[in-house]
């Protein structure tokens, strides 16, 4: 099927070329080559600009499959299939796809043609729009709303869950947020990074931040967890965000089990999409200009939201209850953290301490102890306050508080004399290195 779209046809060309271009070097491999896995595992490993998506990878298997086409095929083969839905909607706007699938739920004997005649029929859908029953069949697919098959693998025992204790369970996801303006000048999207205890449909803490990874979770979760106690579980998805050896390991010091969801198995998230969902039809449409002015102003009233309004509401999942009546109910066994909570959730990198006693981090250059220059040393800091000071580790001892570095104030600090020479390329007039300004008379004089 071809495409009469001329804008259509130049972005399939220019895909099937950077397809082309990743597998070209490797056309006159052998397949069973062991360098050639070798090469496709690295060229897995780099980020790409790929034209007509935002993401960045390209898996080795996918790459493969590019090599197998292009040499039964050529390079015709490696251009995009022209979908046969053309004219038809190719994403449902996020309110009609939480109307759906609020239907699903109420109803699961619905079938997808239904769902789409009761959307033409209740005025959901904008002008023009057009359901495709595909396209519908995988929105809820993945949230899990689709009956499985007698005999099908994938329909195991997924009998409803919840745990009776507030604490026994959090779960955690990331959903997509609104735009908001960063220095009052440039616009950024955000994400909404949020927990949600199992037994109470608490949220312990939720955040919007302006990317989705270990660094933007972590103070989220060191929030939750001073304010609503150490859960024992940590039910994740398997996002990169969640796949750090940094959560790993700061969950396996506390004593937390970070448990990650089987791929393509959503139906264990669906508490917490349907938190979302309550997000997108509840907060999202209230929100003005002024939430839109700063991170900080949207998290304001996300919080206001949540407080005032989530945790204060009858909850169906309840049989009615409200979140804060089920968390004073059953949060009994809860324990809260010990005082040295910060010190767990601090990143750390390695840094060679340069000549002048500086190192560099996140392009913030830090002043360590003189004793240290040439040597290794290991910083711990929190990535959401760079600038601040960093602690200092040294073959495994803690060494000092490293301050960012003041060039204005180091033009004061006294030297020692002996180093007191002057340079070749020292200035006529100007103080030897290593004695202060002030050692000097208004006249060069000492």
């Amino acid at each position: 099927m071809k495409s009469h779209d001329p804008d259509e046809t130049r972005l399939r060309e220019q895909i099937a070329l950077f397809r082309y271009g990743l597998i070209a070097d490797l056309l006159h491999r052998p397949e069973g080559n062991r360098g050639l896995y070798r090469e496709l595992a690295e060229k897995a490993a780099r980020d790409y600009a790929i034209p007509g998506t935002l993401r960045t990878r390209v898996a080795a298997e996918t790459l493969r499959d590019w090599l197998a086409l292009y040499r039964k095929g050529g390079f015709e083969a490696l251009l995009p299939r022209v979908r046969r839905d053309q004219g038809q909607a190719r994403a449902i706007p996020q309110a009609v796809a939480d109307q759906l699938l609020q239907w699903k739920e109420e109803n699961r004997a619905l079938t997808v043609p239904q769902l789409i005649a009761r959307a033409v029929a209740s005025g959901t859908l904008p002008e023009a729009l057009v359901l495709a029953p595909a396209t519908v069949h995988r929105l809820l697919s993945r949230h899990g709303l689709m009956k499985k098959q007698p005999g099908d693998p994938s329909s195991n025992d997924r009998r409803r869950f919840a745990f009776d204790k507030a604490g026994e369970l959090w779960m955690s996801d990331v959903m997509h947020g609104p735009c908001v303006l960063v220095e009052g000048k440039k616009k950024r999207k955000t994400y909404l990074l949020a927990l949600l205890d199992d037994a109470t449909r608490m949220v312990p803490y939720a955040a919007f931040a302006l990317s989705e990874n270990t660094a933007a979770f972590l103070p989220v979760l060191e929030q939750a967890i001073r304010r609503r106690g150490l859960p024992k579980r940590l039910y994740v998805d398997n996002g990169a965000v969640y796949r750090s050896h940094h959560l790993a390991l700061v969950c396996a010091k506390l004593g937390v089990t970070l448990i990650h969801a089987r791929p393509y198995l959503p139906q264990g998230k669906g508490k917490i999409e349907r938190y979302f969902r309550t997000v997108r039809m509840q907060l999202l449409p209230l929100l003005g200009e002024a939430d839109f002015r700063s991170l900080e102003a949207l998290n304001r009233r996300l919080w206001a939201w949540i407080e005032g309004e989530y945790h204060q509401a009858p909850h169906k999942g309840l049989d009615g209850e409200t979140p804060a009546d089920r968390w004073a109910r059953c949060s009994d066994e809860v324990k809260m953290p010990g005082a040295d909570l910060g010190e767990l959730f601090l990143f750390e990198q390695k840094r060679r301490v340069a000549k002048d006693r500086t190192v560099s981090l996140h392009g913030v250059v830090y002043e360590v102890d003189a004793a240290l220059v040439g040597e290794t040393v290991t910083l711990r800091f929190d990535p959401a306050r760079l600038g601040r000071p960093v602690q200092v580790w040294h073959r495994g001892q803690y060494v000092h508080e490293a301050r960012r570095v003041d060039v204005y104030a180091n033009c004061f600090v006294r030297r020692d004399p002996t180093s007191a020479t002057l340079s070749p390329s020292t200035p006529p007039g100007a103080p030897p290195a290593g004695l202060r300004l002030r050692d000097f008379d208004h006249k060069g004089g000492r």
